[in-house]
């Protein structure tokens, strides 16, 4: 997933903020539990008040990531 992660975000810099959590950082163990991760992979699109609009587990093709961010990033 990582190639397709990146490319998007190169792709979508100008609208979406990528960040990229260390589920193997006890430090990060809070942040899990409020978004309900699951298992990896497991991805959350994120409103600026800390919504979540869309999340997928599992592998996701670029255009499904595609259709969500042209969606909700304007």
């Amino acid at each position: 997933m990582a190639p397709i992660v990146h490319g998007l975000e190169s792709e979508y810099s100008d609208k979406v903020v990528f960040s990229y959590l260390d589920i193997d950082d006890s430090s990060n163990s809070d942040l899990k539990k409020q978004l309900g991760y699951k298992y990896q992979p497991h991805f959350f699109l994120v409103d600026g008040q800390g919504t979540i609009l869309m999340q997928w587990l599992g592998p996701v093709t670029p255009e499904d990531f595609r259709s969500a961010f042209d969606t909700y990033a304007q």
